[in-house]
């Protein structure tokens, strides 16, 4: 009977100590509880209580749960009820161009055009002279005051030329597809009334031919080369800082604004490279999922396979797709469209890049593993781009799972809102464009085009399509509590609402926001949802975005930001 229970007690004690050792290697870094969690994981979509352990998400459940992940050096948050989600995924905006919009001139919020003569002849009093100003953000059909004079509601530079005499401007639109320059801007970059418009771009004139100041499309390169050859007489390490600072900049407007994740619509080789080297040094905490831009001739020629990489630096990096563009935007005119717009007869946008070439560089792409991810605003450019999808995958129909995307698909023909799920083709699409270009989008399209085809989220949804949402940063902010709130609502500055019944329902829109940006840069199986040995990438909001008044979405506020189960940002 004594051996039998000195044998008990051996056993005991050894089951113990297993246990508490087990307990020892699974205790956790960082804990959560008492929040309101949705994972936006189907299999268990609710919970309280989130462990994490190093950068992975350990266990995700309730706080009685979770009690014995808690050893003497986890940190504890307590939430008291706060809502918890996945880490906002921003996907489609653009990094270093997010970086820039923090150090110029932001012109987004510019009520007219005297106040950016003003704003501008303001800051050429601080600078020496011969150094250009930049500014970006202004929209001639946000203005509250029509220019005079204009040409189809664009200003004439005179004014902005006159106030700055001794200094280049250039001024980027809020689209980005198109630049208003200043009388020395156009003088260094040898542009007058004999110069003619570059193929897929125009130099807009006034009626005795002279340019205005304003040009759309592919002429912006006759302006921003003589730009981009004034910052290259920097050296090297200038270049360097430079580019580290803007890099820096995006990366924290990033965390306060709970974005983990970030889809950078279009950088170059050089860029690529840097960003390789800031990584490697840990000075960029945000995931970059990072779409090549390059010249269709530079990607022919370049060995495109040195630059698929996957996961760099622990997930922080991932370079597999190639951004194009077929059109241009809706508010600079640019947008390709099936019929004439509507406030400028016989005018039907701009095909900016040939299909030919478009399908070059889909042939590469296909070949060597890469994703398209082509840009396309208006019903034609849309119904091009999914031709040529279509026609590629028919022939090469042994490559699966390619998940070719179209960025911002705006405005769609009714024949083709079921080919984007016909062919597995992605909406990268963005809430707030809806609701900001609202304004202008009856006037460009008609009745008619705008209610059928314009920003139609519900339509494709509904035929199974996969939208995954973003701000087009510095395009608009990057802001995703304004975001979501346009997703949900379709409600404009104005009070009114655009078309109400194309709306996302607030879990959809979640999906848009998470997971969805997940799955359209291959990485569902690490990020998206707060699931067990997924990256510990979280977002904690003041308020309960599936519940709250559709107000209260607007005061809702970022709590903590956290990336690798490493709180990078906590409100004050």
């Amino acid at each position: 009977m004594k051996s039998i229970l000195f044998l008990t007690i051996i056993l005991l004690s050894f089951f113990l100590i297993k246990y508490e050792n087990k307990n020892m290697d699974d205790q956790a870094n960082l804990v959560l509880i008492n929040g309101n969690v949705v994972t936006m994981d189907d299999s268990k979509m609710y919970a309280e209580a989130v462990a994490i352990k190093d950068n992975k998400i350990l266990f995700v459940g309730s706080n009685d749960e979770i009690e014995n992940l808690i050893g003497d050096s986890t940190e504890v948050i307590d939430l008291n009820g706060k809502f918890v989600i996945p880490g906002f995924i921003e996907s489609h905006a653009h990094f270093i161009g997010l970086g820039e919009s923090l150090i110029n001139i932001d012109l987004r919020n510019a009520k007219s055009w005297d106040e950016i003569v003003t704003k501008i002849s303001h800051a050429a009093k601080n600078v020496k002279p011969g150094e250009w100003i930049i500014g970006r953000g202004w929209h001639q059909e946000k203005f509250q005051i029509v220019p005079q004079p204009n040409v189809n509601g664009y200003p004439v530079h005179n004014k902005l030329s006159k106030a700055t005499p001794n200094n280049p401007v250039l001024l980027y639109h809020a689209s980005g597809h198109a630049i208003l320059a200043n009388a020395k801007a156009m003088e260094l970059a040898g542009v007058n009334k004999n110069t003619k418009n570059p193929e897929g771009g125009t130099i807009v004139r006034d009626n005795d031919g002279n340019p205005i100041g304003i040009f759309e499309e592919n002429a912006e390169n006759l302006i921003t080369k003589i730009y981009e050859e004034h910052l290259n007489k920097r050296s090297e390490k200038e270049i360097y800082l430079d580019y580290e600072k803007k890099i820096k900049l995006a990366a924290d407007e990033c965390i306060k604004n709970g974005i983990t994740s970030f889809h950078d619509a279009g950088e170059s080789f050089e860029i690529i490279n840097l960003l390789k080297q800031l990584i490697d040094s840990s000075k960029i905490p945000v995931r970059l999922y990072v779409m090549i831009n390059e010249p269709v001739h530079k990607l022919k020629n370049s060995r495109l396979q040195d630059y698929r990489i996957i996961s760099y630096g622990d997930n922080h990096l991932t370079v597999r797709s190639i951004k194009m563009y077929i059109d241009g935007a809706l508010g600079s005119r640019g947008a390709w469209l099936l019929e004439p717009y509507s406030d400028l007869k016989n005018h039907y946008g701009s095909n900016v890049t040939p299909v030919k070439d478009l399908e070059e560089i889909c042939e590469l792409a296909i070949n060597n593993g890469f994703q398209i991810c082509i840009h396309a605003i208006g019903d034609r450019g849309n119904h091009e781009v999914l031709n040529l999808y279509e026609k590629i995958f028919k022939k090469y129909p042994d490559k699966k799972n390619l998940r070719w995307r179209i960025e911002h698909a705006q405005h769609l023909s009714n024949e083709d809102v079921k080919r984007f799920s016909q062919l597995g083709v992605i909406a990268a699409m963005q809430g707030i464009h809806c609701t900001s270009d609202a304004p202008f989008v009856i006037e460009r399209l008609g009745e008619k085009r705008a209610k059928e085809g314009a920003y139609v989220w519900r339509k494709l949804i509904d035929n199974e399509t996969i939208i995954c949402n973003g701000t087009d940063a510095p395009v608009e902010e990057i802001n995703p509590i304004k975001n979501f709130y346009a997703t949900v609502t379709r409600k404009t500055n104005n009070g009114n609402y655009f078309y109400p019944g194309q709306k996302m329902t607030r879990l959809e829109a979640l999906k848009s926001y998470t997971v969805n940006g997940a799955i359209a840069s291959f990485q569902e199986n690490l990020l998206g949802t707060i699931t067990k040995g997924k990256y510990a990438d979280i977002v904690v909001l003041s308020n309960d975005l599936l519940n709250c008044a559709d107000e209260e979405i607007l005061s809702t506020r970022i709590l903590y930001t956290i990336i690798d189960g490493k709180v990078y940002y906590k409100a004050n």
